[in-house]
């Protein structure tokens, strides 16, 4: 029912625990008085980021469960609102817009922000899932997450795949392109950079390595 509100968005779990999340076995809950005290609600975030609510009337310790099945009526309306209003006030606060829907891509995100303190650059207004990583010292980039057909990076499908363009030294460029699903750096300069598809063919310490290297061929 509230699906939308979180659609394309990652939480920030530093964020949930202050704004007043509890952790719980690896779930977020938190619970908060709606509609005048009325009613206690409870926000349930499943370790998959699944958002679950419940809602109790304090009064008599009952679980009102009328908002979730297709009741009409102006009271009815006026809970679901109420608690819309929660929930977009937890995604505005505890969330950020995960333009890049992989595990793979999201993970690479968490590795550099908790790293290198980094944050993607969206520079390209005509192409909104584009991004960069630029060092804070040379401001050189040392890092691109892009989204284009597999095909044109080598794949032998037409579907749309999230990728990472990489640094590497000239003289490396023969060796790291021979290597399984390294390909020639896509809309990058093909003898200093490279492209890895970010579906679980390279393993997340082979990324996060290839990361570090990058990041450090981008200095002064």
């Amino acid at each position: 029912m509230f699906e939308s509100i979180f659609y394309m968005k990652k939480q920030i779990p530093e964020k949930l625990t202050v704004y007043g999340f509890l952790e719980e076995n690896g779930q977020f809950l938190y619970k908060k008085e709606i509609l005048d005290g009325e009613f206690t609600l409870t926000v349930r975030i499943l370790e998959d980021e699944t958002v679950n609510t419940d809602l109790v009337e304090k009064e008599t310790g009952e679980p009102y469960v009328l908002y979730k099945t297709n009741a009409s009526g102006a009271f009815v309306g006026e809970v679901r609102i109420a608690i819309e209003q929660v929930l977009e006030e937890i995604a505005e606060h505890c969330y950020e817009t995960a333009v890049f829907q992989s595990r793979q891509a999201q993970m690479v995100c968490e590795f550099i922000r908790n790293t290198y303190g980094d944050e993607l650059e969206f520079l390209w207004p005509k192409s909104p899932k584009n991004a960069v990583w630029r060092r804070k010292d040379s401001r050189k980039r040392y890092g691109a997450v892009l989204t284009t057909a597999g095909n044109k990076v080598g794949l032998e499908t037409s579907d749309i795949v999230e990728i990472i363009d990489l640094r590497m030294k000239k003289e490396q460029a023969e060796e790291v392109l021979a290597r399984k699903h390294y390909y020639p750096g896509w809309h990058m300069n093909k003898k200093s950079w490279y492209t890895v598809v970010l579906d679980e063919s390279v393993p997340d310490e082979e990324l996060q390595r290839r990361i570090q290297e990058s990041y450090e061929l981008a200095k002064k």
